[in-house]
């Protein structure tokens, strides 16, 4: 299937200040943020094009060039960084356009990527152009880094460090196993020093196995209802250990309406909030499987609700001045999940193996409410892990955290030895920093060193 040809982009470097920009339709008189931005297309393959948007940091104190750069990755797959990350996570302003004060552009400069491509603002001319697997995921993004960084030059030497969320952390582990080789190789220049992996897809299997228990825990299932989602998480299991990923895939949706019949509706994004009733799917797509419907309305519709498509097809858009007229964001995001669905279920627990064996510094955080990828069964995949320092890892006492130095009230845990760090963070769900932010801000600031 074609669709419409659009004009093919090359970089094109946009420096400015956004207080110039003017007026911008739903917005104050003038852009409410501070400090130099830049964005652009990188053409990453034939019909692939990906959109980043950079945020210079905004410290009073300290010039961006002494604090390091974060890149954010979303997950879904599908879920689009310059969207929710952006305004509903880290970035200087809140979908209302309102700032933000738990800001990690206080702390570094952030630069947000719609990956993969067909994600956010990024699109494809063609449908053959998806990314379909994890090696396709990275692989574009090393062709964007290396031109971001050979046409950023003053960012070569700020510590860049890869932070995610969800379906985003598997894709950053996939990304810094290529960039440490690119880098090691000088085919991209950068101080790359690390990765971040927040509620993240590693080990789906190890997720799904401890999605009962950890409901049974928390009195949201009886024994009935515990045996009936272990008994499916167990044909999840088999089906991966047989290696058929898109029968495990199915599994796992039909577990999750198992669940959600077990449990009254629990959201499973933070088992305490209210779980809202799925909207209809605004698509044109002809899904082949009716489950992938209810999949991609899950874990993609929530990144992008009403208000903010909203604001990134309207204000955004205007303040960009680039997206292709025939496209809106999120326009394909759909897409993007479907060509992933062989990739769902697969583990990158030996990935992550790799980057702690390379030296590469690996930070795991979870929130404690989440449940679509709960703290168990992160834990339960870091066990498995073969890196030789992981019984002494095991062996460290955890030390507790405060967002308020002020406060008694405990925030969070954390355990670190050489290049492995696990943040247990207390009251947030699977969006740690929506929920949490400041205690999402002081962890990005410990492990970027800043504390």
């Amino acid at each position: 299937m074609e669709l419409a040809p659009r004009s093919s982009f090359v970089l094109r470097r946009r420096l400015l200040l956004p207080l110039l920009l003017g007026l911008v339709a739903g917005a104050a008189s003038s852009w409410p943020t501070e400090g130099k931005e830049a964005w652009d297309y990188v053409t990453v393959r034939k019909d692939a094009h990906m959109f980043w948007w950079l945020y210079y940091a905004t410290n009073p104190c300290k010039n961006f060039s002494e604090l390091p750069l974060v890149m954010w990755l979303q997950g879904g797959p599908g879920g689009s960084s310059t969207g929710f990350g952006n305004f509903e996570e880290i970035g200087p302003l809140d979908k209302d356009l309102k700032p933000r004060n738990t800001t990690w552009l206080q702390a570094a400069s952030l630069l947000f990527v719609d990956n993969p491509v067909g994600t956010g603002f990024s699109y494809v001319n063609t449908t053959s152009a998806y990314a379909k697997d994890l090696a396709t995921v990275a692989s574009d993004m090393m062709v964007l880094l290396k031109t971001f960084f050979d046409c950023h030059k003053e960012f070569r030497t700020v510590p860049f460090y890869i932070f995610s969320e969800s379906y985003g952390g598997k894709m950053a582990a996939g990304i810094s196993l290529e960039l440490y080789k690119a880098v090691q190789q000088g085919t991209i220049k950068c101080n790359f020093s690390g990765v971040a992996l927040g509620d993240s897809w590693i080990s789906p299997v190890d997720s799904v196995l401890s999605w009962g228990p950890y409901l049974y825990s928390m009195s949201l299932l009886d024994e009935k209802g515990l045996a009936e989602v272990s008994d499916i998480a167990e044909q999840i299991l088999d089906a991966v250990n047989k290696r058929l990923y898109k029968e495990a895939t199915l599994l796992w949706g039909q577990a999750e309406v198992l669940i959600e019949k077990n449990t009254n509706g629990v959201n499973f994004y933070n088992i305490l909030a209210k779980s809202d009733p799925t909207s209809a799917m605004e698509s044109s797509l002809e899904f082949t499987s009716s489950h992938l419907v209810r999949l991609c309305q899950r874990h993609v519709r929530h990144l992008q609700g009403d208000a903010l498509s909203q604001l990134m097809n309207g204000p955004i858009r205007k303040k960009l001045k680039i997206i292709p007229e025939d496209f809106s964001w999120g326009a394909q995001s759909s897409y993007v999940f479907l060509s992933m669905e062989g990739d769902f279920m697969k583990s990158v627990v030996s990935i992550v193996d790799e980057l702690l064996k390379a030296g590469v510094n690996v930070t795991v955080y979870n929130g404690q409410l989440d449940l679509i990828v709960d703290t168990m069964g992160q834990e339960a995949w870091m066990r498995q892990l073969k890196w030789p320092d992981l019984p002494k890892f095991h062996q460290l006492k955890w030390k507790a955290l405060y967002s308020d130095p002020k406060s008694s009230e405990t925030s969070a845990f954390v355990k670190s030895y050489k290049n492995l760090a696990f943040y247990w963070i207390l009251k947030a769900g699977h969006m740690v920093p929506s929920d949490q932010g400041d205690m999402a801000l002081k962890m990005m600031k410990m492990v970027t060193q800043q504390e």
